[in-house]
Formats: structure tokens, C-alpha cells, sequence
């Protein structure tokens, strides 16, 4: 859904995310965590297999890739070049934080959901006391004599 104008002005990144986080289903948050993995993986497998030779096949340095973002780290593909050694360090910071921050993200939104239907649900229920109390107050003013 494009973002919406208002006199002239777009809703910044931060807003527009904002927006569809909030849409966010358990299927949507492991797909998006999965994404987030498999995006790292695949560019770093290009990359490795452009510049490292020892790799060998797209599909080695493909294997090499998921087995280092989700930092399973078998070993049996490893880069061999100062150039494939840096792309899989880098590989390696970012799946040990992109993944981590991208899962508690949608942790956060699920959480901040819950809290706040059950704070529509307190905030019911002490609706329900108020009205009960004056209820009952009405109730016992009109009883005295006076």
C-alpha cells in the first residue's frame, strides 16, 4: 500500500514500517525472519563465489553462506582469499545481528499487541467497577433518610 500524503508531506520510512509491522502474523514473522536470512545468504554466496576461487561451485558457495548466517558453521566449504575471508566476517557479524534484531522486532510488536489489548480489557473492567459503585452509591443515598 503506498504511503498516503497529507498536505504534501509523506509519512517517513519509519512511520510507513510502522504501519505494516503492526500487520504482522506469526506466518508473516517467521517469513520475514527467513527473508531477512536467506537475503544475507544469497548475496554473500554471490559475492564469495566471485571472488573466492577455493569455493569451487555456486552451489558450494551457497551451502557456505547458510551454514555461516545461521552460524552453523560445519566447515567443510571455507574461503581461502583475504577477499572471502572478509565477506564471510561480515557475513558472520550480520547474522549474528540482523537476524537477532529482525526476531526481536517482531517480538516487540507482538508483545506491544497483547499489552494493549489487555489494557483495553482493564480499562473495561474498571468501567464496569466505576459504573457498579456509583450504582450503588445512588443506591444507598437514596435509601437514607434525610
Amino acid at each position: 500500500m503506498p504511503a498516503v500524503e497529507l498536505w504534501g508531506v509523506r509519512p517517513s520510512l519509519e512511520e510507513t514500517l510502522q504501519r505494516k509491522i503492526e500487520k504482522l502474523t506469526i506466518v508473516r514473522a517467521v517469513r520475514l525472519v527467513a527473508m531477512v536470512a536467506l537475503s544475507l545468504a544469497i548475496v554473500a554466496a554471490i559475492l564469495e563465489w566471485w571472488i573466492d576461487p577455493g569455493i569451487g561451485s555456486f552451489n558450494d558457495s551457497l551451502w557456505w553462506a547458510v551454514v555461516t548466517v545461521t552460524t552453523v558453521g560445519y566447515g567443510d566449504v571455507v574461503p581461502t582469499s583475504a577477499g572471502g575471508r572478509l565477506v564471510g566476517a561480515l557475513l558472520m557479524l550480520a547474522g549474528v545481528s540482523a537476524i537477532p534484531i529482525t526476531t526481536s522486532l517482531v517480538v516487540s510488536v507482538f508483545v506491544s499487541r497483547l499489552q494493549r489489548q489487555q489494557h483495553a480489557v482493564d480499562a473495561k473492567d474498571r468501567k464496569e467497577i466505576v459504573d457498579r459503585l456509583e450504582r450503588i452509591e445512588k443506591a444507598l443515598h437514596v435509601r437514607e433518610p434525610g
